[in-house]
């Protein structure tokens, strides 16, 4: 796997401003890149059709006062990117909807595959990358895996690997132990692999490489699991069957869905995943269709291309935006595009198995490091040959992390105006409302664009009939309120950590790369106080500052203000096991997977 160089942000745009054109593979347009044209145009024609009638609502406010013309051009323009990016998230979430009112008659169909009729060359290698993971849970899962995989039609097709990047010397003998029992266990059932990296370089990208280099020309397909993966024999046999029948695709990635998990936290984002992440998940898959995320496992790659034209060069420069490429599936899934391949995302293929973080401290320090991996990505959005949408892609993930300082400049900015122009505000006629002015209107707009998809994501599953695998209608409708309601809590929290990653990230402070816990885990008092103490005291300071000189303006900052001032248990209660599992018996946040436990989680967790 010889890296191609990379071009270059500022060389890319001038080659691109200037019409240098890039030779393509001579392959004909697929059939769904019609369709794939006109979603798009409807997207984005929506999109900026919205966010012009709000900016031009806000900028006839401004007209009100002109004393501070600075301040409300910033606000302006904040505004402007903000509202754009709600509005694209809201439109997806409507085509999440529809596809899941309807069928997509150009996604990918799972009718009509059968795994009997695969060519024995269709060798497939099922892989999983490790470092320092706790060994029992991760072989726990890769042991249901594997028998879940031998159970399969074309059973002779597989051989697993465990790929270990592990430098704790307990750890590696633990793994090996495992390994070799596994192994003992499974017999002429499953072939079963370990490799532990001597030279650790590049970490999990440079894990996959490595492999591909010694061994991937032994096979078609390989399949990428994460440590806490799990995936049924069903769902892999399938993959390899959609392969086959659309010799185009590149990648073809599943929805895994979160499973497992114990604290609040986890079971939060568990629920939200399940059903609000269901409807946007769908939608990127409506108007993405051949052009699709790949997210890192969890998928199946075809392996020749990948090695001919994924290999990862380092990012030229000095700073925590240089070197090794850090989030390399979304750039992964832009080079198999560019090389005329297909990457396809599927929603509707069952058995396909994640975990989640268990407390907002773990989440947080996972996207620290997805939040510079995107930033850094974002260098490349000007590479020749790289197709608009993965352009895009490239834009939105770095948007995911930067949105967060955006939206505290914006709450910033629009203070200091109501601090230094507290009567120039434009009544508008909704007292019904309690709206008084145009920003406050554009405010409560926005705010309903974010809370709809939730709406929009119980009205399709009751639609659907799945409630009853929700616990009934009832405890769907009260867990999506109780969602809702925390997640508003920890939006706040998670705000000012991203402005903070952004921040780090572009300074070029050093990182601390960390796997996140794979079981459940409560936070201590002290270890929460640790970390959120510093923000809780300068927000303190902040809210008192302003009380004691334009106390009405207090009352502006509380849903912000006082999800920090609680950061701390917010925190701590989020992370109890006890209290996630409390719930659950009462039905709280249930998901269908909690409801009935899918065999091969059943032998995972045993």
């Amino acid at each position: 796997m010889v890296p191609r160089p990379w071009t270059g942000f500022w060389r890319g745009l001038w080659l691109a401003l200037s019409g240098a054109a890039v030779s393509q593979p001579g392959v004909d347009a697929p059939a769904w890149q019609a369709a794939a044209s006109r979603r798009r145009a409807a997207l984005v024609a929506i999109v900026f059709a919205s966010t012009a009638v709000a900016a031009i609502l806000l900028f006839c406010t401004q007209t009100a006062s002109s004393s501070h013309p600075v301040l409300h051009f910033i606000q302006l323009a904040l505004f402007v990117v903000l509202f754009g990016w709600v509005t694209a998230g809201f439109v997806t979430a409507m085509m999440g909807f529809r596809v899941q009112s309807r069928p997509d008659p150009h996604a990918l169909p799972l009718a009509g595959l059968d795994p009997r009729t695969l060519d024995r060359d269709a060798r497939t290698a099922i892989i999983m990358p490790i470092c320092n993971e706790p060994v029992s849970s991760v072989f726990a899962g890769l042991r249901a895996t594997c028998e879940s995989l031998a159970k399969s039609e074309a059973a002779g097709l597989f051989d697993v690997y465990v790929l270990s990047d592990t430098y704790n010397v307990d750890l590696r003998l633990q793994e090996l132990a495992e390994w070799s029992t596994l192994r003992e266990q499974l017999g002429d059932r499953c072939r079963l692999y370990y490799r532990l990296r001597q030279r650790r370089t590049r970490r999990k990208a440079g894990n996959v490489a490595d492999f591909c280099r010694r061994w991937g020309r032994n096979y078609r397909y390989m399949v990428v699991l994460d440590a806490d993966s799990v995936m049924t024999g069903e769902s892999i046999t399938t993959l390899v069957c959609m392969m086959e029948a659309n010799p185009q695709a590149g990648i073809i990635q599943t929805a895994p869905r979160a499973c497992g998990v114990q604290t609040l936290h986890a079971r939060l984002q568990q629920f939200a995943g399940r059903v609000a992440g269901r409807l946007f998940t769908a939608g990127m898959q409506y108007w993405q269709l051949g052009e699709s995320h790949y997210w890192g496992h969890n998928a199946i790659i075809r392996v020749e291309p990948f090695m001919e034209h994924c290999a990862l060069d380092l990012l030229q420069g000095q700073g925590g935006l240089s070197g090794e490429i850090l989030s390399h599936d979304f750039v992964e899934a832009a080079l198999m595009r560019r090389a005329g391949y297909h990457v396809w995302l599927t929603t509707d293929l069952e058995g396909s198995y994640e975990q989640q973080p268990s407390n907002l401290m773990e989440e947080l320090q996972r996207d620290r490091r997805w939040c510079q991996g995107n930033l850094m990505n974002f260098r490349l959005i000007t590479e020749p040959g790289f197709q608009a949408v993965h352009r895009a892609m490239l834009f939105t993930g770095a948007m995911s992390y930067v949105s967060a300082p955006l939206w505290l400049g914006f709450l910033l900015v629009s203070l200091s105006l109501r601090l230094l122009e507290p009567q120039t505000s434009v009544a508008l006629m909704f007292p019904w409302l309690g709206i008084s002015s145009t920003l406050e209107l554009l405010w409560a707009l926005t705010l309903t664009l974010l809370f709809l998809p939730r709406v929009m994501a119980v009205v399709a599953i009751l639609k659907r009939g799945e409630q009853a695998a929700y616990g009934g209608s009832a405890a769907l409708a009260k867990s999506a309120a109780l969602e809702a309601v925390l997640s508003a809590l920890q939006a706040p929290i998670r705000m000012v950590a991203h402005t903070l990653f952004v921040v780090t990230a572009l300074t070029g402070l050093g990182l601390e790369w960390k796997s996140p816990m794979r079981e459940a885990q409560s936070v201590r008092w002290g270890d929460a106080l640790h970390r959120f103490m510093p923000i809780m005291a300068a927000v303190a300071a902040a809210l008192l500052t302003i009380f004691l000189f334009h106390r009405n303006a207090v009352w502006w900052l509380l849903p912000v203000g006082v999800p920090l001032l609680l950061a701390v248990p917010i925190t701590v209660l989020t992370s109890e096991s006890g209290l996630g599992l409390s719930l659950r018996r009462k039905l709280w946040l249930l998901t269908p997977e909690e409801r009935t436990v899918p065999n091969i989680l059943v032998r995972a967790w045993a």
